[in-house]
């Protein structure tokens, strides 16, 4: 008994160097390619603004307050994708396939993920990191077949705000986007559970891939 008891306390010392290495080397590395992201994007930053305000001559950018780490609340950055003041009628629910709500040129930035490029500065400033759950609203809500239902509500919620939200994630990678939230969460927590270093480079890389496909709004779940 005690020989297990050994192994399985030498096997948890094991998974928490391995966790602590993964911790040490992720906040460099946002900085690190969020600064290269930047640099690397500046002429997106003139053609999207560009495009985003012909279209309707509304606002470019918009602020939206999402939950970060131990619960703290951030100003996530975006281009708008979404007809000026979209949820003043419906509040903050999810986009959902054809949208209404979505510009033309909105459906361009949501299918590459170019939406998302101002939350480089947020990586950058530490509110987010490349790789974790998504980040969600304050009274955020979910319909389905049985009415809307606040996401706060779903089990592993607040589990989810262990570590910072990410830019992309195991969720965002591996389900279609109108999956629910209750299974997305179950992703988010094996990620929190599981996750490691080269895990991170692996779902960047996926990530990647997804947007120069163009497929983010239109992917089948791989897992």
């Amino acid at each position: 008994m005690a020989a297990i008891a050994w192994a399985g306390s030498k096997r948890d010392a094991g998974r928490n160097s391995t966790a602590g290495r993964a911790l040490f080397l992720k906040r460099p590395f946002d900085v690190v390619l969020s600064s290269v992201g930047l640099l690397l994007s500046a002429p997106l930053w003139a053609a999207i603004p560009l495009a985003v305000w012909l279209e309707d001559r509304g606002p470019v950018f918009y602020a939206q307050e999402r939950v970060g780490r131990n619960g703290r609340i951030f100003k996530a950055l975006k281009f708008r994708s979404m007809v000026k003041d979209a949820e003043i009628a419906s509040g903050p629910v999810q986009a959902v396939a054809n949208d209404p709500r979505v510009t033309k040129v909105g459906r361009l930035l949501r299918a590459s993920a170019m939406d998302e490029l101002p939350q480089l500065v947020n990586i950058f400033k530490g509110d987010m990191s490349f790789v974790g759950p998504r980040a969600l609203r304050p009274n955020e809500k979910e319909v389905r077949g049985g009415g809307p239902e606040s996401i706060a509500q779903i089990p592993g919620y607040d589990a989810r705000h262990a570590v910072r939200p990410g830019l992309t994630g195991l969720a965002q990678v591996y389900l279609p986007g109108e999956s629910p939230r209750r299974r997305k969460f179950r992703y988010d927590l094996l990620y929190i559970r599981k996750g490691s270093f080269w895990f991170d480079l692996k779902l960047i890389a996926l990530s990647f891939w997804i947007t120069f496909r163009g497929r983010w709004e239109s992917r089948e779940p791989k897992v």
